[in-house]
């Protein structure tokens, strides 16, 4: 009788991870180069191999099963360090290649990492860099899984290698009339009284860290999932809301940033893996590191 669920091909589990990150069956076909039957035909082979079904299918588009769930931390270890082998293989042999995966919470960086990967690219050529967005948490947890190679964001616990890059204090965001707006600093406690408007909402984002580490409830009367609706709402004299002083910089406005008392700051910077950082990484990590800064445990 054939064993089932003993071997499944890398390439295969590299092209399912895709499709249920992006959600999409024809998007990983045109983002890999593949048809969009050619990559049915690998689902098919490799539930076949699996012996139990791995995605779901409905007008959204797919999603992993409970089954896949459980072994898709696995699969994505394997299809890691199949890279890193073939990386490996390709530096003995004096071949630069291979492809990079870097997120950013913070549009502030686009600029100066785009202008890194251009420079990045010109110096070597045969590996291509993609980027991926997210919170801090989201990005944070895609290099501990092997789904990103490093990502700039603010510090999120332990583990893995970090480079500072900035202190970043958090402000209140005021429309210039608020009688708040004539003080130097915005009470944190004020948040619970003043209407509030939250920002991604039931997300673990720096704002929400904030006030929970001050033990604020904040009167919440508006949520958005952007920063320049916040900043139109708030400009508008909705309410009042908080930020990170690295996003307020890109905006103009009747809007008062405030300081808070007591201060608070979030430390921004680039998170990498503590180990098994494929050669190409590797090579973009050194190529990144800010003149001066070295990795923190």
């Amino acid at each position: 009788m054939q064993q089932k669920g003993m071997l499944m091909d890398a390439e295969k589990c590299r092209v399912l991870l895709y499709a249920v990150d992006c959600g999409s069956m024809s998007q990983a076909a045109a983002d890999l180069g593949y048809t969009v039957s050619g990559v049915s035909r690998m689902m098919a082979a490799l539930e076949k191999e699996a012996g139990f079904p791995l995605l779901k299918r409905d007008r959204r588009g797919i999603s992993a099963t409970e089954e896949c769930l459980r072994v898709m931390p696995a699969m994505r270890e394997m299809v890691f360090w199949q890279d890193r082998v073939r990386q490996i293989s390709g530096d003995i042999c004096g071949l630069e290649e291979g492809t990079i995966t870097v997120g950013t919470s913070y549009s502030s960086y686009y600029a100066w990492l785009v202008k890194r990967i251009a420079g990045f690219r010109k110096k070597y050529p045969g590996i291509e860099v993609r980027i991926i967005q997210g919170n801090s948490s989201e990005l944070k947890k895609a290099v501990d899984e092997h789904r990103a190679d490093l990502c700039i964001i603010s510090r999120r616990g332990s583990g893995g290698r970090w480079i500072p890059l900035r202190e970043d204090p958090m402000v209140a965001w005021v429309p210039s009339d608020h009688e708040a707006a004539k003080k130097e600093t915005f009470p944190v406690k004020q948040f619970a009284a003043e209407p509030y408007i939250e920002m991604f909402p039931g997300e673990d984002t720096d704002n929400a860290r904030t006030l929970k580490k001050a033990g604020v409830c904040p009167n919440t009367q508006f949520t958005t999932m952007d920063s320049g609706a916040t900043f139109a709402m708030v400009e508008a004299g909705l309410g009042v809301s908080l930020n990170n002083s690295i996003v307020a910089e890109k905006f103009r406005g009747r809007v008062k940033m405030l300081p808070l008392d007591p201060p608070a700051s979030v430390s921004i910077g680039m998170q990498i893996p503590d180990q098994g950082a494929s050669p190409a990484a590797e090579k973009f990590i050194a190529y990144m590191m800010p003149a001066g800064k070295q990795a923190d445990k």
